[in-house]
């Protein structure tokens, strides 16, 4: 049978496409003992314009690949225009657009629906492709290169290796890798970092606080500006908008404990955060994608109290003017050692994972490199131009 490769609406008069996109995911990856299958709810929530305010400065155009009327590939072509009003040294750019989502049964399918996604970025204007993104870089960017030996945490992908094989024979060139550590937490961190911690503690300029969920709205905004100064100057930077860090904290807050996010204030105004989860997916591997009919409940106890093996730092940031500075490394580290000792008496932790960073972030992965963390997970983003 002929390939077929179909273009959908994601305004809620396709809905029998929209379930078999979603649903393609499940099919293909179903006998991959370390693929963690995401709620249902939680992916149509992302591919919903009236939801996910990323839809409020981007085109987004999902396509799904037909043999006969079995589904065998998905991608979305999508245009972030405020990546395209970002530096073109700072990796995308006003002519630059992306793809993402990708599924599909075998390589030829693959290409098959790569080019229909180059095609419907050139016929916007577009002379260059970064890729994949799934859909905003803070959602889940780059696929999977190395890890595949173990499931990912929450909020991270795990794409098969024969995708990125895939990519890179289809003229896209390698660009930028995106790096996660793993970490063993039952016991301190080495001496040097201690001493940093101590000197911090004795600076009466330097408070660490854990959050206040009371009045969550208005920490998740000083979170969040920090982080926008923060990572403003990094590679594939796009600023988070009002509406998606209300989005962002509405998404979190279930998941949110305040012993495991901190903020560290310099003469009384936010600095620094550091934010962990307890790795959702940890629950979420036994329940298919599915929180009827019983899903809810294991999912609603394990909120309630969590007890996990691991934690994740998927965010963490220092504002420009104190980067490079002593302060900087001291509430750094006296919130790692912080969160470190709340993650193992309070929830059973015994490892973190921390990313992902960018490979070349040498301020990141010096600090990973100071708590003897190792590279476990790596992720691969690649650009092509049309």
């Amino acid at each position: 049978m002929s390939l077929s490769i179909v273009p959908f609406s994601l305004d809620g008069s396709a809905k029998r496409e929209k379930k078999q996109f979603i649903e393609l995911a499940y099919r293909l990856n179903k006998d991959d003992p370390h693929w963690v299958p995401p709620l249902r709810s939680d992916i149509n929530e992302l591919l919903n314009p009236n939801k996910n305010p990323f839809f409020k400065h981007a085109d987004v155009q999902p396509f799904l690949a037909y043999k006969g009327d079995k589904v065998v590939g998905r991608i979305s072509a999508h245009i972030d225009h405020l990546a395209r009003a970002q530096p073109v040294e700072q990796g995308m750019g006003p002519t630059t657009g992306n793809w993402g989502l990708l599924e599909a049964a075998n390589e030829d399918i693959a290409k098959a629906l790569i080019k229909t996604a180059e095609n419907w970025l050139r016929d916007k204007g577009m002379h260059r492709v970064v890729a994949p993104l799934s859909l905003a870089a803070f959602d889940e960017p780059g696929t999977l290169t190395k890890g595949h030996d173990h499931s990912p945490t929450i909020m991270m992908g795990h794409q098969p290796l024969r995708y990125s094989q895939w990519i890179g024979s289809y003229g896209y060139n390698h660009i930028k890798e995106l790096v996660t550590y793993d970490l063993d937490i039952t016991h301190g961190y080495p001496d040097l970092v201690e001493r940093i911690v101590k000197s911090g503690e004795r600076n009466s300029k330097i408070n660490v606080r854990k959050v206040d969920k009371k009045n969550f709205d208005k920490e998740a905004a000083i979170i969040l500006s920090i982080l926008n100064d923060a990572w403003s100057k990094n590679w594939g930077f796009v600023p988070l908008t009002d509406d998606e860090i209300a989005y962002v904290g509405k998404k979190l807050k279930p998941i949110v404990y305040e012993d495991l996010i901190m903020i560290t204030e310099y003469e009384g105004k936010p600095i620094a955060f550091m934010i962990v989860l307890p790795d959702l997916n940890e629950v979420l591997k036994g329940l298919s994608g599915n929180l009827f009919p019983f899903g809810w409940i294991k999912l609603l106890n394990w909120i309630r109290k969590p007890k996990v093996r691991t934690v994740r730092v998927p965010l963490m940031g220092v504002l420009k003017k104190y980067q490079s500075s002593r302060i900087a490394s001291q509430s750094a580290f006296m919130m790692i050692e912080y969160i470190r000792r709340v993650a193992v008496a309070n929830y059973g932790a015994s490892r973190a994972e921390i990313g992902w960073i960018l490979d070349d972030n040498q301020g990141m992965n010096a600090i990973a490199s100071a708590i003897d963390a190792k590279i476990n997970r790596t992720y691969a983003l690649y650009e092509k131009n049309l």
